[in-house]
């Protein structure tokens, strides 16, 4: 991977880094109050899921540009509704699903808080009509101040950066984002963490409660290996509405 050494990423493409704290311009009082305190709390010693996605931003966009939007969801596409609908993705890392969705018609809103990923993402993808924001999981406090309500949110290899604290908050965050009849798409990475990396897994049973708690109903689930073949990694798929 020219020099990805030591680089275990969330290769299913949007990364985890776009998951949490730390966002470029935003103050880390914007977030979720007490939130350092839970991490403490939880032995993470304030582990940011962000750590380590900058410094390899281009080397990551090599990984997570190998596959293809296809390929990445296609037990999860037939789910999706058709274009146009407005598509919010979240965690897009270098954008590789968010131009992949506009070019089938759909207007797409790509949040990246990693500042290098989203350069990359604007370069590789430059004309493709993504909107970039910078915001975070769990409370995306810059989109969840707006007006606008999104047919589709995805969520890809995402999910299972946010600690047991955040998650409650950041369904809540995302169920108030759908559009009425929207759907919600994410997956869970299961099997070993990279050293250095803020991981969870995530049981997809607490997801969809979490979800059913909040008025989403489950809709699909899939179980698959990982498209890159490391050992011990595995995907679920779940899709609500």
């Amino acid at each position: 991977m020219n020099g990805a050494a030591d680089v275990d990423v969330d290769v299913d493409g949007a990364t985890g880094a776009a998951a949490l704290n730390g966002v470029d311009g935003l103050d880390r009082s914007d977030g979720v109050d007490g939130l350092e305190e839970a991490e403490e709390a939880e032995g993470l010693n304030g582990l940011s899921s962000t750590a380590g996605y900058g410094e390899a931003a281009e080397e990551l966009a090599v990984q997570y540009e190998s596959v293809t939007f296809a390929e990445v969801h296609a037990d999860l596409l037939h789910s999706y509704p058709a274009p146009p609908a407005a598509v919010l993705d979240v965690g897009a890392g270098t954008g590789r699903d968010a131009a992949a969705l506009a070019a089938l018609g759909h207007p797409v809103v790509a949040v990246e808080p990693t500042a290098e990923l989203r350069a990359v993402g604007e370069r590789l993808h430059t004309g493709s009509g993504v909107c970039w924001v910078a915001d975070a999981l769990p409370e995306l406090p810059r989109l969840s101040v707006g007006a606008e309500r999104f047919d589709l949110v995805l969520l890809t290899a995402v999910w299972m950066h946010l600690a047991p604290a955040e998650r409650p908050l950041a369904m809540g965050a995302l169920g108030r984002l759908l559009a009425p009849g929207g759907r919600l798409a994410l997956t869970l990475r299961h099997g070993p963490v990279p050293p250095g990396r803020r991981m969870f897994d995530v049981p997809p049973e607490e997801t969809i409660a979490l979800a059913a708690a909040g008025g989403l109903r489950l809709l699909h689930r899939t179980e698959r290996g990982d498209l890159h073949g490391r050992s011990g990694v595995r995907w679920t798929g779940l899709v609500f509405g």
